[in-house]
């Protein structure tokens, strides 16, 4: 014999008692996220009035990262050999993402190229800029005040023929005026902005170096 159906209005009060167990279950059960505050550092620099004029365009590519370093967490290295995270703090974008926005940024503001733009909008160029992110971190570096490290290893290619133009390292440390998270990022706006000008900087003049030694056939 098959159960009796019962009226929508009696299926509905049949269900309340569950609903109300499941509900009392999540909020019984759930354990309250602790709050994240999003940290947003505006690096711009300046253009230096020693950077040629060029007439060729770039391609910058996403830059590259490990794992654990292309991720919004805010690392910190509070001891040698041993990497952590800031808890209750993120970036707004990952380390990746924030170099080549700040790059692009200080190109074009400069007006000192003629087309510059993401190598994944497809745009022509006659160089490619391709950045390894190597360290990304807050380093106490044996001493009482993280320091806001940012370490670049930069490749600039001629598109033409792939070739490798110029390959340079960069490092730029700056010291936290507190062990606060909100100086620590502050810090990191600095040595941002210093990085992405010098990387702006050496990738004008080690392109137009090759332009003039190499010009387009």
């Amino acid at each position: 014999m098959k159960p009796p159906v019962l009226p929508a209005p009696l299926r509905a009060l049949a269900l309340l008692p569950l609903l109300a167990m499941l509900a009392g279950c999540s909020i019984l059960g759930g354990k309250p996220r602790d709050p994240v505050t999003i940290y947003s550092p505006q690096a711009r620099a300046a253009a230096d009035a020693a950077w040629p004029q060029v007439d060729w365009q770039l391609a910058i590519a996403k830059p590259t990262a490990t794992r654990l370093l292309d991720s919004p967490r805010i690392a910190v290295r509070p001891i040698p050999g041993e990497l952590q995270v800031y808890r209750g703090a993120s970036w707004a974008q990952p380390p990746t993402e924030m170099l080549e926005a700040s790059v692009l940024r200080v190109l074009e503001d400069s007006g000192r190229i003629a087309g510059v733009g993401r190598l994944a909008t497809g745009m022509r160029s006659d160089y490619r800029l391709a950045m390894d992110v190597r360290r990304f971190e807050s380093d106490y570096q044996g001493g009482a005040l993280p320091v806001a490290t940012i370490e670049i290893s930069a490749t600039l290619l001629n598109n033409r023929d792939q070739r490798i133009v110029a390959r340079r390292t960069f490092l730029r440390e700056e010291t936290a005026a507190t062990t606060d998270v909100a100086t620590v990022t502050d810090a990191f706006g600095r040595a941002l902005a210093s990085i992405a000008g010098e990387i702006a900087g050496w990738t004008l003049a080690q392109g137009q170096d090759d332009a003039r030694t190499h010009p387009p056939l």
